[in-house]
């Protein structure tokens, strides 16, 4: 919306400064930041007033891993809504709006919105949503990005190509039924793996910060003709806009794990995680990344890889365990690593991780 600012340079010049990208993408994370920031003392205030506390998340827990949580009991949750808040006006303010932007918008809007669990309010609190349930609108939110970008004839071809890291060229020009199950299939994958991530003090947080920080320089080469050519990926007009965004989520993110951070103020709760993973999958699946995403999202593959083989195996072996523990990070709790260690060092891994996704932009 700010961007047209730009048009009344002729009054003042430094105001053709709104409609360049590089600008808007500071003042997205900064405006994003600032939001969050403010807003979190009084959504903290609100929640913990309510006692909208998830009282699943320490009867889920088991052995050492109990006992270093317990204290914990308390701790209100759904901080999601503080990071929607920032990220929601920064959009509005700083993108401009196009086909892209609305589809990733809406699959944060429906996925925030599945992860409002109102029995925290009404009865101060609750198991949290069913799996079902999470999934059921996971599909709703892809079919929705699926509307509006396929309905699109300035993206309906470019969203049916599979770009693959490693190679130059289009892999496969995907027929629209194989294009929308891929859409969903990845929204739903990155917003479930996210959703386990989220167990520890700050982890699915800083995590995030990592991987759209990285989708985010994906988007900027993706929407710049010269850069997209140079590197051989496929240009896609005004997916810069995509970058926006990302600094957006980027702002926000930061801001919110200010008060994430050990020992949290708040939890992000499902409408934190269900909303950022699914925004996160969208993204990567319009700037031709699906596949990029097993790779930046490393830690959440991870978290998600470790529930799978931890279920199959112990159905398989009627009670035995691989990990200590699952999702993985209550694995290395339990074998003596401190939440703190737990937490920065998996930072790390999304960092290298994000960089390493990064660098398939040039060995293609």
């Amino acid at each position: 919306m700010l961007h047209y600012i730009s048009k009344f340079e002729s009054v003042w010049g430094p105001l053709r400064l709104f409609d360049y990208l590089s600008f808007r993408c500071v003042l997205a994370a900064a405006t994003a930041f600032a939001v969050a920031f403010l807003a979190a003392p009084g959504v903290i205030k609100f929640f913990r007033a309510k006692k909208a506390f998830q009282i699943q998340r320490n009867a889920e827990l088991m052995g050492k891993t109990a006992e270093l949580h317990s204290w914990k009991e308390g701790t209100p949750c759904m901080g999601g809504l503080i990071m929607f808040a920032g990220v929601m006006i920064s959009a509005l303010f700083w993108c401009k709006i196009n086909a892209m932007v609305l589809a990733a918008l809406a699959v944060y809007t429906i996925l925030t919105i599945t992860g409002f669990d109102y029995l925290k309010l009404l009865k101060g609190n609750s198991n949290g949503i069913k799996g079902r349930t999470k999934i059921f609108w996971q599909i709703i939110a892809s079919a929705a990005a699926g509307a509006i970008l396929f309905t699109e004839p300035a993206y309906a071809h470019s969203m049916q190509e599979l770009w693959v890291p490693f190679v130059k060229t289009c892999v496969w020009v995907m027929p629209i039924v194989a294009a929308i199950a891929l859409l969903a299939l990845v929204i739903t994958s990155s917003s479930n793996a996210l959703n386990l991530t989220d167990g520890l003090d700050g982890l699915a947080t800083g995590c995030t910060v990592s991987v759209v920080l990285a989708y985010g320089i994906f988007a900027y080469i993706t929407g710049n003709q010269i850069a997209s050519n140079y590197l051989s990926l496929g240009y896609i007009p005004n997916c810069g806009e995509l970058a926006v965004l990302c600094c957006s989520i980027l702002g926000a993110a930061m801001a919110f794990l200010w008060y994430n951070c050990y020992p949290a103020y708040i939890w992000m709760g499902d409408t934190g995680s269900l909303g950022l993973g699914g925004v996160i999958g969208v993204i990567a699946f319009m700037v031709h990344q699906p596949v990029t995403l097993i790779l930046v999202g490393g830690v959440f593959v991870m978290e998600a890889m470790s529930v799978i083989i931890q279920t199959r195996y112990y159905k398989l072996t009627k009670g035995k365990r691989v990990f200590r523990k699952a999702p993985i990070h209550h694995h290395f709790e339990e074998g003596g690593w401190k939440e703190t260690q737990v937490v920065i060092r998996f930072w790390i891994m999304s960092l290298i991780f994000a960089l390493a996704g990064l660098a398939t932009l040039k060995l293609r």
